[in-house]
């Protein structure tokens, strides 16, 4: 699936050792999360990019779900991490998924819940609204377009108490933080965010 040399060079960020890292200061001051981390820098045309692009868009799902294992193996030596009891994948709309055909957030977080012994849950939140392309809007207008997309449609039934958002990759961080929001207003559940990669020039 990946052979072992670009294995040994991913770019990994080690921020899960870093509490103040790049990616927990994209939140400072926007929501209240227990951590925050990237298992690796995502760079145009490089390594991350190519594996990424073959599972979000070619179909090959393993990729997503062997990248979670090894993220989920590093975080698993983490006190912030290591209390975890849920994953939860960020939700794509319904119409999107039907076209994709999977969530590539979800087959990331299905190699992490393998790797930690946690719990999977897909269907404690959704997407609501089917919102436009994030690629080209500025931090403000992203936080626009997905600040109310979210609901929770059975809060009492939420009964984790630290759930772990995963997603693929983060550059200014307004999805993860409304949908960790949502999670932290309706349910009172303490928050973490992990990505596969963060975006980074």
């Amino acid at each position: 699936m990946i052979c072992g040399h670009c294995e040994n060079s991913l770019p990994r960020t080690r921020f899960h050792d870093d509490s103040d890292n790049l990616v927990s200061q994209l939140f400072w001051g926007r929501v209240d999360l227990l951590a925050a981390t990237s298992f690796l820098f995502f760079r145009r045309k490089g390594i991350v990019q190519q594996l990424m692009h073959q599972f979000k868009y070619k179909g090959e799902k393993e990729v997503g779900q062997y990248l979670g294992k090894l993220f989920a193996q590093e975080l698993l030596d983490t006190k912030s991490f290591a209390e975890t009891d849920c994953i939860v994948p960020v939700p794509l709309h319904p119409d999107k998924q039907k076209k994709r055909g999977y969530n590539q957030s979800e087959e990331i977080a299905k190699g992490m819940s393998a790797a930690m012994n946690v719990p999977l849950k897909t269907d404690l939140i959704e997407r609501a609204v089917f919102t436009s392309s994030q690629t080209k809007k500025s931090r403000f207008n992203r936080w626009e377009n997905v600040s109310s997309v979210f609901v929770i449609p059975n809060p009492e039934k939420v009964d984790f108490k630290n759930i772990l958002i995963v997603d693929d990759v983060v550059t200014t961080g307004a999805t993860l933080e409304a949908c960790a929001q949502k999670f932290i207003e309706d349910t009172q559940s303490k928050v973490s965010i992990a990505t596969l990669a963060v975006a980074y020039n």
